[in-house]
């Protein structure tokens, strides 16, 4: 990744990497791509892979200034939130361009320290999240679990990731619903 001091390189680094958060916001992880940002940032598609030669490493770079769009700000009652969340992050993982590089990126944290850091992060977050609404569910009734809130994101994301990305197959909302009920008893 070129991170040069060169002014010029710096403008068109933050040109590109502010029309990809939109393309992610707008389109998602699938339209982030070295075509789409060189033509929506204004720029020749080799000087944004002067700056990003892998998508793994792109991708990274603007998911590092973006916060994570899911399971934020858990909604009453929790379990069609979830199920609403989940159903979007399998939607999300589908498309062959980003399951490819989910598989990328957990395979390059591995080796590589910055990626394996960020990884960490994201998960972070979105355990938090995830546990989170959890503890809401509880506190007002509507959940009782006995699930260890660390294995809370591994019930329930880990399921979907395995059949986006491994199995390359769509997620049903009835799968969503069995992992919901995986995690406790419901009522309401």
């Amino acid at each position: 990744m070129s991170y040069s001091t060169d002014p010029r390189a710096a403008r068109s680094r933050e040109a590109i990497l502010v029309a990809a958060r939109r393309l992610l916001a707008d389109e998602g992880p699938a339209a982030v791509t070295h075509q789409r940002l060189a033509q929506r940032a204004g720029v020749g598609r080799a000087t944004v892979y002067r700056h990003w030669p892998r998508p793994d490493q792109l991708l990274l770079d603007v998911m590092a200034g973006a916060d994570l769009p899911l399971f934020k700000e858990p909604a009453t009652p929790v379990r069609p939130w979830l199920h609403r969340q989940l159903r979007q992050l399998a939607d999300e993982l589908l498309p062959p361009a980003v399951a490819g590089l989910s598989l990328t990126l957990m395979q390059s944290a591995i080796w590589d320290p910055e990626i394996a850091r960020r990884r960490d992060e994201s998960n972070k977050v979105i355990s938090e999240r995830i546990q989170a609404a959890i503890r809401a569910a509880v506190d007002s009734g509507e959940l009782e679990t006995g699930v260890d809130p660390a294995d809370l994101p591994a019930m329930l994301v880990g399921p979907v990731v395995y059949r986006t990305a491994m199995q390359r197959a769509e997620v049903s909302d009835d799968l969503v619903d069995r992992l919901l009920d995986g995690v406790g008893t419901w009522r309401g």
